[in-house]
């Protein structure tokens, strides 16, 4: 049996096949090794059947996840895992080499994420080549769900967003300056409350407010990682994976296609790609 995991700060994407069949396909809350400890990332494992059931079974384990970019988080997570599934083998990577794997395949070109946080990397059809990006959702993750709920929450709090926007927040939520800082710099995950707004944003994305904001951040994504790796690997495709690009796929399009920017294929969640990649190796 075979496990690919795709996780990113939200939720994490389960496959488990054997005899190059899927069996299962689930989901679980996000797992992150830069911000969850191994209690919580173990008690996470232990709350699905799925996994209990099959623990024993289990022989490889590819695990790929927001925060998997360095040898000591890689190790971690084996880790955890080996703990858990003791009869796997499991290697832990970053959540752009799976959307690498599940877009280009073992083709080269220019991958991107955007989603719950967001990145972009030239991939040569065998590894990505090191870059200065991925700094997490305080410095970086422009144009992801993380981004649109920072920019959302200060526009809330700096009343710069229209009385109707306002009022439909506060309608739906019950927020407050005070609560707000609350959970942004005292409460555990604070990603996790930013990216919550993810679906408010895209229910009201045609409303002018959040039709500036998303093709905002989407801008500021493509001048800060997409037009400098296209100038050091011109003709490169760009081929993008998370909900951000998958829900405003026209308009990553439409602004890449203003700075002559080729954009290939968009799909939201690799994971399903990702197991068939795995069942054709193993």
């Amino acid at each position: 049996m075979i496990v690919v995991v795709f996780s990113g700060s939200r939720y994490a994407d389960w496959r488990i096949a054997d005899k190059k069949r899927v069996l299962h396909g689930f989901r679980t809350p996000g797992i992150n090794s830069y911000i969850q400890d191994e209690r919580y990332i173990t008690q996470l494992l232990n709350k699905s059947n799925h996994l209990i059931n099959n623990a024993e079974k289990i022989r490889k384990i590819f695990f790929f996840g927001a925060g998997v970019s360095t040898p000591e988080r890689q190790q971690k997570i084996e880790q955890i895992f080996a703990q858990f599934f003791k009869h796997a083998k499991v290697k832990a990577g970053h959540d752009m080499e799976a959307s690498a794997k599940s877009t280009f395949g073992d083709e080269k070109g220019i991958v991107g994420i955007i989603g719950s946080g967001s990145n972009a990397a030239y991939y040569n059809g065998r590894k990505l080549l090191p870059n200065n990006y991925g700094m997490g959702y305080i410095l970086a993750d422009e144009g992801s769900t993380n981004w649109l709920g920072r920019q959302l929450l200060k526009d809330f709090l700096t009343g710069l967003m229209p009385s109707s926007i306002r009022e439909k927040l506060l309608n739906k939520y019950n927020l407050d300056r005070r609560s707000i800082l609350e959970r942004v710099y005292y409460n555990p995950n604070p990603n996790l409350f930013l990216t919550s707004f993810a679906d408010f944003i895209y229910e009201h994305r045609d409303e002018p407010y959040f039709t500036q904001l998303i093709k905002k951040g989407l801008d500021i994504y493509i001048r800060t990682y997409l037009i400098p790796l296209s100038e050091n690997y011109p003709d490169s495709v760009f081929n993008f994976t998370g909900s951000v690009a998958n829900n405003y796929a026209d308009w990553l399009r439409e602004l890449s296609a203003e700075h002559g920017l080729h954009i290939g294929s968009i799909i939201k969640e690799p994971v399903q790609n990702l197991i068939k990649y795995y069942i054709n190796k193993n």
